[in-house]
């Protein structure tokens, strides 16, 4: 199947209308960076991001708690109408719409509106604003309505419109289209001063409503300074196999076409199906392997493992996934959400833990038996949460022995991952199973999801546990929002994109990871659009940004090794790959700023070109300049707000 690129004259039409329109041409000049549960990150001028915090609020009556619109705190719903993107948070009885619209260089426009579906005792309903830390540290002023200059430790009110402020290197005002009153104040007394437009102040009552208009306008110094990076190939660490991803099977119109795509678009290299153990031993009396070669296997089962089969066929290892143990297995009754005291998932029970390593056992034989595959891994998904079956850290670690001390005496070389957790964060899940020796052997990886806890100290803890057990790591699901199912437009968004590939180079510079494995490849969390894909018939089946920059990522040498890669630039990040053997390199560079000059150092002996690629909101793994190497270096543009990828050899864009 062809990829849809955008021809070099469709191109050439739209670089003319860029010229030509003020309204287009403030889609690459700026950019309010919009999040799908409401808040504002900046807005984006030439690339690089003026930064503040802006959100919806609501405050209790003596301000001792403040509730802020965030990821994963409360409902949520975003949608893209045009030149609009368009938020509809809920906290508790508040209903919110957030409107959001880029008018011009640097300034953008946010229309606020709220209604109150109870009478509800809060401190008011606010449009809320930070400012970051660093330049609060540095000095920073604010003027309310033309007041003399404010600092961040001050906190007063007045009524009026307009608040300004200014920093070293960037300037922020802020204007209301009605008369508001305006808060400087405190959320705790170690913390700057926010700003507060109040909506409605003071309790809500049922059927309430209000709305404001707000026009933001950053300006500041665009740091376009050369960057540096420094590239060491002497020291190889960890073995890099290539982008993988999920296969998780649910919609069976339109599954199909999407994995088409990108298995015959995009070098996969390990895959992830899940196990429905739910459907391969519903009954606790039958015999699974019996009911299946008396051809009585459930659809599910079925279409998992020619899945699975698939996958393995293209000489990738497959891992299994298991979300819902039978009713049989679990105690109590199943939960669907969390429970009273906010725990999800279901206990395995434990009086019939033979019996489950036999079903488990019996779908890893089966797999193998009849579709050929032998499973490199089994785990349960998230456990550490309960997404669906739920264990304790000491659990996991006697099930990980339980379970591969059956597999391994029938013969049976999949062994399980540590951890698979719902995110980062969840690292000490896996002490007490690193810390017993007799489970190590059972461990095939340390595993864990990406959707949260992106701290360097935290991604660090995983490189560690691998080192430790000298095991590697798997990101068993990448991307950054668990919840943008829910809200799929967000998905063809710029912002979107360029934050997970973002993360994802800094998970393989930090964890030097084996593979991340893409939730999803298939309709689910997509990265096509059209072709029926979240209801949109209206379109063919095409890639969106975030498809390219997962290609451009995947395209990584086989055979690769990560290379240690450091820069000199808050604005940039690098992850770097060898196939030593074979003198192939690649680098990938995520700039998060504006246009400038980036010159890698130590490129090894042999290297004498390399070949530019990249991907941005315009451009769609397009191929720029081979740059030349000299003495080990080589000079090339890193675009604004761009990922860029450099390798020794020429690869495919089709």
């Amino acid at each position: 199947m062809q990829l849809k690129k955008r021809s070099q004259f469709v191109l050439a039409v739209f670089a003319g209308i860029l010229l030509l329109s003020p309204i287009l041409s403030t889609e690459i000049q700026a950019q309010a960076e919009v999040m799908a549960w409401g808040n504002l990150n900046g807005i984006r001028v030439e690339g690089q991001l003026m930064e503040f915090k802006a959100t919806l609020c609501t405050p209790t009556p003596d301000w001792s708690e403040v509730r802020h619109t965030a990821k994963e705190r409360h409902y949520t719903d975003y949608e893209r109408e045009g030149e609009r993107q368009i938020i509809t948070p809920r906290l508790d009885s508040l209903f919110f719409t957030e409107t959001v619209r880029d008018l011009s260089k640097g300034k953008a426009e946010v229309k606020v509106k709220v209604a109150s579906r109870a009478d509800t005792v809060i401190g008011g309903a606010f449009f809320c604003l930070q400012f970051p830390e660093d330049k609060i540290a540095e000095g920073g002023s604010i003027e309310i309505e033309g007041s003399e200059a404010l600092s961040f430790n001050d906190e007063t009110e007045a009524e009026g419109n307009e608040v300004s402020v200014s920093f070293a290197d960037m300037d922020v005002s802020i204007r209301a289209e009605q008369s508001t009153q305006i808060y400087l104040k405190k959320e705790a007394k170690a913390e700057p001063a926010r700003i507060y437009f109040a909506l409605i102040d003071g309790n809500a009552s049922d059927g309430q409503t209000a709305s404001n208009t707000f026009t933001l306008e950053a300006s500041g110094e665009i740091y376009r300074e050369p960057v540096s990076l420094q590239l060491d190939a002497s020291e190889p660490g960890r073995e890099f196999i290539g982008m993988g991803g999920n296969f998780r099977l649910q919609n069976e119109r339109v599954d199909p076409k999407v994995i088409d795509y990108n298995l015959e678009n995009m070098r996969v290299a390990y895959g992830r199906v899940e196990m429905p153990w739910w459907f391969w031993h519903a009954e606790e009396d039958q015999d699974p392997i019996a009911q299946a070669e008396a051809g009585n296997i459930h659809p599910r089962v079925e279409a998992a493992m020619t899945m699975a089969q698939r996958l393995h066929n293209m000489g990738m290892p497959v891992s299994l996934g298991t979300w819902f143990a039978p009713e049989w297995a679990i105690v109590g009754e199943r939960r669907r959400g969390p429970g009273p005291n906010g725990e999800r998932g279901n206990l395995l029970n434990q009086n019939k833990i033979q019996k489950i390593y036999q079903s488990i056992g019996d779908y890893i034989w089966y797999l193998k038996k009849e579709y050929g595959v032998e499973a490199a891994a089994f785990s349960f998904n998230e456990s550490d949460l309960g997404i669906d079956v739920r264990q304790m850290p000491q659990q996991h670690r006697q099930f990980i022995k339980g379970l591969g001390e059956h597999l391994a005496e029938r013969g049976l070389m999949t062994k399980l991952y540590l951890g698979d957790t719902a995110d980062a964060n969840g690292y000490a899940f896996t002490y007490p199973a690193k810390n017993d020796p007799s489970a190590h052997k059972y461990i095939s990886a340390v595993s864990f999801h990406s959707w949260r806890g992106w701290a360097d100290e935290t991604l660090q803890q995983w490189r560690d546990i691998s080192e430790e057990l000298n095991i590697p790591v798997i990101v068993g699901e990448g991307s950054t929002d668990a919840a943008a199912w829910r809200y799929n437009d967000i998905f063809d968004e710029a912002t979107f994109a360029m934050h997970e590939i973002n993360l994802y180079l800094r998970i393989l510079s930090i964890t030097q990871a084996k593979t991340i494995l893409q939730w999803q490849l298939t309709s689910d969390y997509s990265l096509l659009k059209g072709g029926g894909v979240f209801g949109n018939n209206e379109e063919e089946l095409q890639p969106m940004q975030r498809f390219w920059n997962l290609k451009q990522l995947a395209s990584t040498p086989k055979n690769s090794f990560h290379l240690p890669i450091e820069d000199d630039s808050e604005t940039i990040t690098a992850a770097a790959f060898g196939d030593l053997s074979n003198q192939k390199y690649a680098v990938h560079v995520v700039n998060n700023g504006a246009e400038r000059e980036a010159t890698i150092h130590g490129l090894p002996d042999g290297v004498t070109k390399l070949h530019v690629y990249v991907t941005d909101q315009n451009r769609s793994m397009e191929r720029l300049q081979t740059v030349s190497v000299k003495d080990g270096s080589t000079t090339f543009t890193a675009g604004a707000w761009s990922f860029t990828s450099l390798f020794s050899d020429s690869i495919s864009t089709n």
